[in-house]
């Protein structure tokens, strides 16, 4: 399966409604049967999961010990925002309100492809997370993929 990738912003019309970009689109697999999870996801940002994926990861979570309170409180944080979505024929979902509100999204989008889901950013929000991060890109390179097939 290829993988979400590239970022693009677009607006999001008044009924909560953004369009997903084609390129983004026809990395869904027929099993995803043009439906994403849509919830809270890291760093202030919406994330949306093709169904198929998001099976494999909610089998991941029923796997976690509930009897562990941090399990519990990431069950809770991320399956009571999450809600199906499917794409209209134009391409678009509607973004819940109070999703739209968590992450700061008002009138237009970043949409980054992150392999197995999509996210959500107010732009303002992104940007200043990228400058943050940006500064030692090539430091967290070597850290994070140290040992990496291929890696040095």
């Amino acid at each position: 399966m290829a993988g979400f990738k590239g970022r693009a912003e677009y607006s999001v019309d008044n009924k909560g409604r953004v369009a997903i970009p084609a390129k983004m689109r026809s990395a869904l697999t027929p099993e995803a049967r043009s439906t994403f999870i849509i919830t809270r996801g890291f760093d202030q940002c919406v994330y949306l999961y093709p169904q198929d994926r998001w099976e494999q990861l909610e089998v991941e979570i029923r796997n976690l010990n509930p009897f562990q309170v941090e399990n519990r409180s990431f069950i809770r944080g991320m399956l009571m925002w999450a809600e199906d979505v499917t794409l209209d024929a134009q391409g678009r979902i509607g973004v819940p309100k109070e999703l739209l509100s968590f992450g700061g999204i008002e009138d237009k989008t970043v949409i980054l492809g992150a392999l197995d889901h999509i996210e959500l950013w107010n732009p303002e929000r992104f940007n200043e997370y990228y400058e943050a991060q940006a500064s030692d890109y090539e430091g967290l390179a070597e850290r994070v993929m140290k040992g990496a097939h291929g890696a040095g």
